[in-house]
């Protein structure tokens, strides 16, 4: 069994960027999504260089921060901000080409630094949204890189390079060997998300979730985590780069 675990926003701040190169360094984390508009990028990306071991995809935003382009309408606040994710959980309106130059800018930025992404996701999964899918999925082909497994009608996508299993709650991480097996039998890949971070001011003021980030940061870094996901067991951690 093939087993990523990726940590989503790697770039949020500082606090969420040591977090993760702590579960990293220290724990079973191999993985993570960067975040290119937030104010912990650069931050972000000297630690990934320190640390090439670790995979690092993008973390598409659209429902925090600013946006990289200018001049939006259907994307945006009055404020300049992208809007909250209730905001497209409802009716919402979005031009498709403004999503695809802002996300193709956010790729590009992450290029530049000369990193090479391992995979996209998308910040609060709105690459399902229907709308939005198919930008996402273009984008993916056009820069032929792995996505996340979080689709719905799954079969139809089958021409994308992705894991066979997504999990979406890291606390599977707590239970016993037995049951993570059993769980994940019939796959021979998986992808866990988590959300590992130390909290700092940027985070508790701006994040709706902040608490669980120091529980995620424990247990991937525990003596539990590391006896049971290793090659012993008949797990094999890895990143997308080697899928």
């Amino acid at each position: 069994m093939k087993v990523i675990i990726n940590a989503d926003d790697f770039g949020y701040s500082n606090g969420v960027n040591y977090g993760i190169i702590d579960a990293y360094k220290n724990g079973i984390l191999t993985s993570t999504t960067c975040l290119t508009n937030m104010p912990g990028f650069t931050h972000a990306i000297k630690l990934a260089k320190a640390n090439p071991g670790l995979g690092v995809g993008i973390h598409l935003a659209l429902t925090c921060g600013k946006p990289l382009t200018k001049n939006l309408y259907s994307l945006v606040d009055s404020n300049g901000d992208f809007r909250n994710i209730s905001h497209y959980d409802q009716k919402y309106y979005i031009d498709v080409n403004e999503l695809y130059d802002e996300w193709k800018a956010q790729i590009e930025k992450f290029l530049s630094t000369g990193l090479t992404p391992t995979h996209l996701d998308s910040h609060h999964h709105v690459n399902n949204l229907e709308l939005i899918l198919p930008v996402f999925l273009k984008l993916a082909t056009e820069y032929q890189l792995p996505i996340r497994n979080n689709l719905e009608n799954k079969n139809k996508y089958s021409q994308y390079k992705m894991v066979d299993y997504f999990e979406y709650h890291p606390e599977i991480i707590l239970n016993s060997l037995e049951v993570i097996k059993d769980k994940y039998k019939k796959y021979d890949s998986i992808e866990i998300m988590c959300h590992p971070a130390y909290i700092d001011k940027f985070l508790r003021d701006h994040s709706s979730f902040v608490m669980p980030r120091i529980e995620e940061l424990d247990f991937l870094t525990s003596e539990h985590a590391k006896e049971i996901f290793n090659e012993i067991n008949g797990i094999t951690l890895i990143n997308y780069s080697d899928l």
